[in-house]
């Protein structure tokens, strides 16, 4: 009974270092060439989803639940984008526009519409990239986790450094959030028969933006699994570029 109770104490203690040592999906995703021709077994289809799991905003806040990131600051980064979204469809909305939206009677004109939404999108995701690198942890928690020897000092600076982010985020996102709530406030009570039509781009550009990584995200993986299955394994260009693309 003493030998096999040590026997399971062994597998517990094993299974334990295990999951310790997994990586996720990041993690994964960012090992340089040498750890990945080691460790990255994945098929082409694994890496795609890996990727839209880290990249696709909803499914990023709502499903994924292996990453280092604060559930909670996950969701408030969600809505915050939507709330940008709908701001800055608004400020596109000009004199031209108006007089657009008379011409055709009150009805929706998408073709005219559609570079108003691309603009919007690029604008949303680039501030909304910005406020990723404020609210997600995950990198600095990697940089912990990879640590082969325990540095308390290093551990130290790194949580100090979240704390700050944190603190930053928080105050931009009030700033944000009071100006997104007056000029929509002002907006609203001048434009009035035009709300139908804000209210239409900001969901079809928001939609665009939870659906564009589908397509991008096709891409990486062709060079990542070209340079992973090289039999010379001299493909670390293929492979640095995989990772730039992935970043997109």
């Amino acid at each position: 009974m003493k030998n096999e109770t040590s026997k399971e104490i062994e597998l517990k203690s094993e299974k334990k270092l295990i999951n310790i040592e997994k990586y996720n999906d990041y993690e994964m995703n960012n090992l340089n060439y040498e750890n990945a021709l080691n460790n990255d077994k994945r098929t082409y289809i694994q890496y795609y989803f890996s990727l839209i799991k880290t990249k696709e905003l909803l499914i990023f806040s709502f499903i994924l639940n292996t990453d280092y990131n604060l559930r909670s600051l996950k969701i408030s980064l969600f809505f915050l984008t939507f709330a940008l979204n709908l701001t800055v469809n608004a400020t596109f909305f000009n004199d031209s526009t108006m007089h657009k939206i008379y011409q055709d009677e009150g009805s929706y004109n998408f073709v005219y519409q559609l570079p108003t939404m691309i603009y919007s999108l690029l604008i949303t995701v680039f501030i909304k990239t910005l406020l990723s690198m404020l609210s997600l942890t995950e990198k600095s928690i990697v940089k912990i986790k990879e640590q082969k020897e325990i540095d308390m000092n290093k551990i130290t600076k790194i949580v100090k450094c979240i704390k700050i982010k944190f603190i930053i985020y928080f105050i931009l996102e009030f700033i944000f959030l009071s100006f997104f709530w007056y000029y929509l406030s002002c907006f609203c009570a001048l434009y009035k028969n035009t709300q139908n039509h804000l209210v239409i781009d900001t969901i079809t550009s928001f939609i665009m933006s939870l659906f564009y990584p589908f397509l991008l995200n096709l891409i990486p993986g062709i060079f990542r699994l070209s340079a992973l299955k090289n039999k010379n394994k001299n493909s670390q260009c293929l492979y640095k570029i995989s990772q730039i693309l992935q970043l997109i």
